[in-house]
C-alpha cells in the first residue's frame, strides 16, 4: 500500500505563483512514476505533469508546459508542483497520483483557486 498526502493549495492572484507538494508513504520502492492530476467542476480529470522515479522523464500537459514544474526530493519522497503563471483556468482540485505495476495511487486532493 502506498499513502499520499498533498498540501500546498490556496487562494492566488491570476500571474501567482504556488507549489503543491506530495509526500508519499507505505511501499514506495514498487512505484515507478508519480504526478499530479486536475480536477475542475463539471470537468473530467486531466494529466497535469509526471515524473518517472528512476530516469526522472517528464511528461507535461500542453496548457501547462513552461509555467508549471514538477520535481521530486528522494530523500524525503516527496513530489512538488512548482505553478508560475497561474491563470484563472488553472482553479481546480489538484490530486497527487503514484503509479506501481499493479495499480494506480491517489491522494486525497488540494483545492487551487486562481481569482482576482
Amino acid at each position: 500500500q502506498v499513502q499520499l498526502v498533498e498540501s500546498g493549495g490556496g487562494l492566488v492572484q491570476p500571474g501567482g505563483s504556488l507549489r503543491l507538494s506530495c509526500a508519499a508513504s507505505g511501499s514506495i520502492s514498487s512505484l515507478y512514476a508519480m504526478g499530479w492530476y486536475r480536477q475542475a467542476p463539471g470537468k473530467q480529470r486531466e494529466l497535469v505533469a509526471t515524473r518517472t522515479n528512476g530516469g526522472g522523464t517528464t511528461n507535461y500537459a500542453d496548457s501547462v508546459k513552461g509555467r508549471f514544474t514538477i520535481s521530486r526530493d528522494n530523500a524525503k519522497n516527496t513530489v512538488y508542483l512548482q505553478m508560475n503563471s497561474l491563470k484563472p483556468e488553472d482553479t481546480a482540485v489538484y490530486y497527487c497520483n503514484g503509479r506501481t505495476p499493479i495499480r494506480a495511487y491517489w491522494g486525497q486532493g488540494t483545492q487551487v483557486t486562481v481569482s482576482s
